[in-house]
């Protein structure tokens, strides 16, 4: 995390950068994909693909495959990238701008479960079919990083 004034406004400006993406496993021929459920900064509760951020040295890669078995059990092993995300977001003290790599990870092993996020912020997870994941989740950028996933899975890209 880097901190840095703005010219755009008095509060300081800091830097993220998480890692995360979708947890693929295919069963009877269908693809599902693990997402968490997390309470936004209004309080509401909405899902979203699991991510957070680089620890230590860590790359995104190995970001993104430690922060989904955190998340959501499951342990995966990087496919591809699939895309970066970056947004602002402000808070009462702060802006951020937050850069988030997503991988596409194949599900290698591990039961669904919340108990090992270290942050304690998913509060629910699911395997959701790939087909219907998108309609799920909260986020219109996560939703186009999911076609971008479905474009691969079929062929298309």
């Amino acid at each position: 995390m880097r901190l840095r004034r703005s010219y755009a406004s008095s509060l300081p400006v800091v830097d993220e950068t998480s890692a995360g993406g979708l947890v693929v496993s295919v069963r009877a021929r269908r693809a599902y994909t693990a997402i968490i459920a997390r309470r936004n900064r209004a309080g509401r509760l909405e899902w979203c693909l699991p991510k957070g951020h680089l620890e230590g040295t860590e790359t995104a890669e190995q970001a993104a495959v430690r922060e989904i078995a955190e998340e959501t059990g499951i342990e995966g092993q990087v496919l591809r990238h699939l895309a970066t995300i970056d947004y602002w977001f402000a808070g009462h003290d702060r802006r951020v701008h937050k850069v988030v790599h997503h991988y596409l990870l194949e599900a290698l092993r591990g039961e669904l479960t919340i108990e090992n996020d270290p942050d304690h912020e998913a509060e629910d997870v699911a395997w959701v079919s790939l087909a219907d994941v998108a309609s799920r989740l909260a986020y219109p950028n996560e939703r186009r990083v999911v076609a971008t996933a479905r474009d691969i899975l079929e062929g298309r890209a």
